[in-house]
C-alpha cells in the first residue's frame, strides 16, 4: 500500500495528449488531430493506470482520424501499439506489479458470456472495445487498461521495437495464420508497411518464399534487403504463382489481381479493418480452382500471447523510425503516403 500511495503521489494531475477533432484528411489544410492538455485517467475496477513510453503509429490510427472508421467516441485520443509502465492500479487489480513494463494493444474489452467468447472466438465478440476508437489510447502521456487484456513485453525487447508488434506484429501473425501458408510455400504481401514487414520476418525465418507487392520504391528496396525473393509494383503480375497472399494495403482496386496471382487453391487473407470498394470478380479467372479470400478481424488475446512468445524465440525486431510525441501528425502522414522502413514510433517517455 505505501509503494502504491508513493507512485500515485508523482503522478501528475494533467498530461499532454492528442485527441481526434474533426476527422478529414491528415495531410488536408486543418490536420484532424490537435495537441491538447486533459486530465490524467484514473483507473477503475480491474484496470491498470499506465504511463506511456512508446506508442506505435498504425495504419488503422490513420482511418479513426480521418473519418474511413465511424466515431466511437468523440475526440479520441488514438494509438493502440502502447508500451508503458505501470504506476497505479484500481480497486481489484492485482495481475501487474508497480513499476512493470507492459504493453497495451487494439482489442481493450470483450463481454467474455457471448458465443464468440465462449467458443475461443472473443475477435467476434459484437460488444468488444478498442484502444483508441472506443477509449482513448496511447498519443499520450498516460492510459489505463483493463488488467486481462494488457501484455507482459520479453525483456530483450526495448519499448521502442516491441511497441509495433502490438498490433502490426499481432495482427500480420493472424492474418499469417488466416492465409493457411503451407511449409516452403510461396506467400505474397501487398503492402509493405509496419505489419507487413514483421510478417515477412516471421514467413522469411520459417523458411518461406515471400514476394513483396507495393507502391514505394523505398518500401521495395527495403523487402528485398530483409530477403524477399521478389519486389515489384502493387499491382504487377507475380512472376510465380502464390500460394497465399496476405494484403495490408486498403485499396480493393487490388484485389482482382491478388486473386488471379493465387496457384489453384490459394489463399488471400484481407489484414485489414478498413477496405475500399472490391471490383467485380471473374468467376473463372479469379475464384475458380478452389482459391479462398477471407478476412481478418482483430486478434484473440492467446494470439497476442502466442505471436509475442514467437518473436521472442526468432528474435524479431522490426525496423522503426522514431517520432517525438509532439510530432504525432508529421508521423501519421509519413504512413498515408506508404513508403516508409518499417514502423513510425512515437517516444512519449523515459525508460
Amino acid at each position: 500500500m505505501a509503494e502504491q500511495a508513493e507512485h500515485v503521489a508523482n503522478i501528475p494531475s494533467t498530461m499532454r495528449a492528442w485527441q481526434v477533432t474533426t476527422p478529414g484528411p491528415i495531410d488536408g489544410p486543418t490536420a484532424p488531430i490537435e495537441m491538447v492538455t486533459k486530465p490524467v485517467p484514473q483507473p477503475g475496477v480491474g484496470e491498470t493506470l499506465v504511463r506511456v513510453l512508446t506508442c506505435g503509429v498504425c495504419h488503422t490510427d490513420l482511418h479513426v482520424s480521418e473519418g474511413d472508421l465511424p466515431v466511437h467516441q468523440a475526440h479520441v485520443t488514438p494509438g493502440h501499439e502502447i508500451v508503458g509502465e505501470v504506476v497505479a492500479n484500481g480497486p481489484a487489480t492485482t495481475r501487474f506489479k508497480l513499476g512493470e513494463r507492459i504493453g497495451i494493444p487494439w482489442l481493450r474489452w470483450t463481454c467474455g458470456v457471448c458465443r464468440y467468447c465462449r467458443s475461443g472466438r472473443e475477435n467476434l465478440c459484437p460488444y468488444s472495445k478498442y484502444t483508441g476508437w472506443d477509449h482513448d489510447g496511447g498519443y499520450a502521456e498516460y492510459v489505463t487498461v483493463p488488467e486481462g487484456f494488457a501484455y507482459r513485453i520479453p525483456e530483450r525487447l526495448d519499448s521502442v521495437t516491441a511497441a509495433p508488434l502490438l498490433c502490426a506484429g499481432i495482427i500480420g501473425y493472424r492474418a499469417f495464420e488466416r492465409a493457411n501458408v503451407p511449409a516452403g510455400g510461396r506467400l505474397g504481401l501487398y503492402g509493405f508497411g509496419g505489419s507487413a514487414h514483421i510478417t515477412a520476418h516471421i514467413a522469411i525465418a520459417q523458411g518461406i518464399e515471400v514476394h513483396v507487392f507495393t507502391r514505394g520504391k523505398d518500401a521495395q528496396k527495403f523487402g528485398l534487403k530483409l530477403g524477399a525473393a521478389s519486389a515489384q509494383g502493387a499491382y504487377d503480375k507475380s512472376p510465380v504463382k502464390l500460394d497465399s497472399a496476405i494484403m495490408f494495403a486498403p485499396v480493393g482496386d487490388m484485389v482482382p489481381n491478388e486473386l488471379a496471382n493465387l496457384a489453384k487453391g490459394g489463399t488471400l487473407a484481407l489484414a485489414g479493418i478498413h477496405l475500399s470498394d472490391i471490383p467485380a470478380l471473374n468467376y473463372q479467372y479469379h475464384i475458380f480452382h478452389e482459391k479462398n479470400l477471407t478476412s481478418v478481424e482483430s486478434n484473440t488475446r492467446r494470439d497476442g500471447e502466442t505471436f509475442l512468445t514467437l518473436a521472442d524465440r526468432l528474435n524479431i525486431h522490426p525496423a522503426t523510425t522514431p517520432y517525438a510525441l509532439d510530432h504525432a501528425d508529421e508521423a501519421l502522414r509519413v504512413v498515408k503516403h506508404g513508403d516508409i522502413k518499417g514502423a513510425c514510433v512515437l517516444r512519449v517517455g523515459n525508460d
